[in-house]
Order: C-alpha cells, then structure tokens, then sequence
C-alpha cells in the first residue's frame, strides 16, 4: 500500500500520531509512505506570545491525558519558544533530498529533540545537529536547509497538501487508482485507523 502523511514536525498532535504511524509500520511493512510538510507557521524571529504559550502547553497536558504520550514540559522555561516550523519542514526536505529515505528518521530526531529532549527546533542549529546525528553532512544539511530550491520544494509540498484538501495536521491518505483516500483527518489511535484502512481496500 502506498500513503501519504501530511503532516508537520513539529505538531504536537503529530507527535501523538507517531505512536500510530509505527503501528502502521509494523502492520503493513511493505507499504510506502511519502511525508508531505504541511507548515504549521511561518518563518519568525519574533518570540511566541505569553497567551500563545499557555495554549500550546495546555495543548501537550490535554494529549497527555487523552493518548499518554509523553512531554517534557521543560522546553517553555529552558527555551525560548517561536510560532515558527517551516525551517523544521524545510530539514525534512533537505535530508530526503540529500538521501533518500531519511525523512521520517528526521521527522523522530526533530519529535524526540523538541518534546522529550527540550531543544528548539525553530533554530537552525538544533536541525543542523540532527542531521549530523543522522550522519548527513551537516555543512552541506545546512546550506540546502536554507536554499532557494528547498524553499520552493517547501511550497509544492503545501501546494499539494492543499489539493489534497488538508486542513489540519495530521492527514494520512491511501493512494488509490482512484485518487487518495483520507483515512485520518486529525488525531486516531491505530485500532480505528487500521479499520478504516481496511474498509478503504474492500
């Protein structure tokens, strides 16, 4: 089976879903998933307002309670937290660029660096990190992370998850001969969306 996840790493309820998506995984290991950056929010250099703050937070303790994912809370006093992921999309383009294959290893370094790790993926550095850790060159991850080609790449990626009518994070697709097949529109735990799945393929 071939799916398309749309989807933006740094979305808490992403993180949630990423418990789903390794069911998924297990239980149809020859399937393909192609990983759409659908952009949360824009680049900023701005700091995240104080109210904003609180109702993302407030956000992680409501998955908490509802999925038992797990957060570090620590990130809203150890950081200094932006309303910007488009440079956390654009790092997931850049290391499937630079090898294929390698954009959901990136979209988990940039998960567990932000929620259980505290550490800012809005900055250049912390992507420029993990994509050493992921043995890309990081000088080159760099370069390609902030270049016009990736930027334009970025804007086809939201282009399409527009046309695939998308709007809200996550969205998992099946690709069908008929077209693609939402078979997630926000957040399911894996029971519900391997039934769907199944009813999609009947």
């Amino acid at each position: 089976m071939n799916f398309i996840y749309v989807m933006d790493p740094m979305c808490s309820w992403c993180w949630a879903f990423s418990a789903v998506m390794d069911e998924l995984n297990t239980a149809y290991p020859d399937s393909e998933i192609t990983y759409l950056m659908g952009g949360l929010a824009p680049d900023s250099d701005d700091p995240m307002p104080q109210q904003l703050q609180q109702a993302i937070q407030s956000t992680w303790h409501t998955i908490e309670r509802q999925t038992g994912t797990e957060f570090n809370h620590d990130f809203w006093t150890e950081c200094a937290p932006r309303r910007s992921t488009y440079l956390a999309c654009r790092a997931v383009i850049t290391a499937e660029t630079m090898r294929p294959g390698t954009a959901a290893s990136m979209v988990q370094a940039i998960q567990h660096a932000y929620y259980l790790n505290a550490r800012n993926p809005s900055d250049t550095e912390t992507l420029s990190d993990l994509a050493s850790e992921l043995e890309l060159v990081q000088k080159v991850f760099t370069q390609s992370l902030h270049s016009v080609e990736t930027e334009q790449t970025l804007q086809q990626h939201l282009q399409l998850a527009r046309q695939l009518g998308a709007q809200g994070f996550p969205s998992l697709y099946l690709r069908q001969e008929q077209g693609a097949q939402a078979v997630a529109l926000g957040y399911c735990n894996w029971n519900t969306l391997q039934l769907r799945i199944e009813q999609a393929v009947r």
